[in-house]
């Protein structure tokens, strides 16, 4: 017998399955379990299957007061890092129902012009880069559910967060200097107004605390290998003993970092050692490759949206910052034994 033309409803997977149509509801929409069976669920799913039946979101939003849409608000797009933080989100999202709108902020770290009408009707919840603080506000996305990645707990409004282990990383990177004979090191420090970047600057100068006779001479520079340039051949012609090592503060600067030690004449990692945080692209594009910690941003984007989606259901996210990882390549060795 043909089927009919008609659009299979909730009611006839119930009455396929040989179930109530409530059931229906919670196996559809994955709140099934602890409520029915595992073999009522598998029944329910292969009626709906067999029947070509689709659930009306549209409808069932409408009804709920919900869109199942997050909105990712990042810096402007300048590296593949916040790429693979919306990769990461988009994957968790999708397997819950839910789609993910990127708002790279236009101005990159600074205010910016709300895109919707009005947020609040439009998104369920928002996932923020504490350095693009200033567009969350200006689309008022603080009023909504709400997660800030690379963000101070204490001092987040109340908003959950989600963090990297940046300091460790940085840890990591000064006890593999200092184990190497560094004591002189210059900071090539992002010129940006961020919790994150000042967690580099404090764990660092932390750690170069724990040994005597060492020292730390710090530029700043907006994240641009053209910035990155200057600061760093600006600090290295000033007058005074030369650090043996620079510690950038992501892989962009050391790029630049590289360019400027090349005018200079300085060889690394033979007369100055390098290195970055990230682990970009650029970090094995660049000669020699560059020693740097390995940030999972797609792991940063999957416990961003795992988190909102506690909050959206009522729940605590879970804690602890996500591990990150030395990655030793050819920029670093000890530094020269003085003629």
């Amino acid at each position: 017998m043909a089927r009919s033309s008609t659009r299979p409803t909730s009611r006839d997977v119930a009455q396929a399955a040989g179930v109530s149509q409530a059931a229906v509801s919670l196996v559809l929409g994955d709140k099934w379990r602890g409520r029915v069976s595992e073999t009522t669920a598998q029944r329910v799913r292969e009626a709906a299957r067999d029947l070509g039946y689709r659930p009306n979101l549209a409808a069932r939003n409408l009804r709920l007061g919900h869109t199942r849409t997050v909105l990712l608000v990042v810096p402007a797009l300048t590296t593949e890092f916040f790429a693979g933080v919306y990769t990461g989100a988009a994957r968790v999202a999708a397997e819950h129902g839910f789609g993910v709108v990127l708002y790279p902020s236009p101005e990159g770290i600074g205010p910016a012009r709300d895109p919707f009408a009005s947020a609040q009707a439009a998104l369920d919840g928002v996932i923020a880069s504490s350095m693009a603080a200033d567009a969350l506000t200006a689309i008022r996305g603080d009023q909504l559910p709400l997660v800030m990645l690379d963000s101070d707990p204490a001092g987040s409004l109340g908003a959950a967060t989600v963090n990297l282990d940046i300091a460790d990383g940085v840890r990591q990177v000064t006890t593999h200097l200092l184990d190497l004979g560094h004591r002189r090191i210059l900071h090539l420090a992002a010129d940006v107004p961020s919790w994150t970047f000042e967690v580099r600057a404090k764990e660092l100068a932390a750690r170069m605390a724990t040994t005597p006779g060492t020292d730390i001479r710090t530029a700043r520079a907006p994240i641009s290998i053209d910035g990155a340039q200057a600061a760093t051949e600006a600090a290295l012609t000033t007058p005074g003993p030369r650090p043996t090592a620079v510690v950038c503060d992501d892989d962009k600067l050391a790029a630049g970092a590289y360019k400027a030690l090349r005018r200079l004449g300085l060889r690394i990692p033979d007369d100055i050692s390098v290195t970055g945080l990230d682990d970009l692209a650029l970090a094995t594009a660049i000669d020699p490759e560059l020693t740097t910690v390995r940030l999972d941003a797609e792991l940063f984007g999957e416990h961003g949206m795992r988190a909102l989606l506690a909050v959206l259901e009522g729940r605590e996210p879970d804690s602890g910052d996500i591990p990150v990882e030395l990655v030793v390549r050819g920029s670093t060795a000890p530094p020269p034994t003085p003629a």
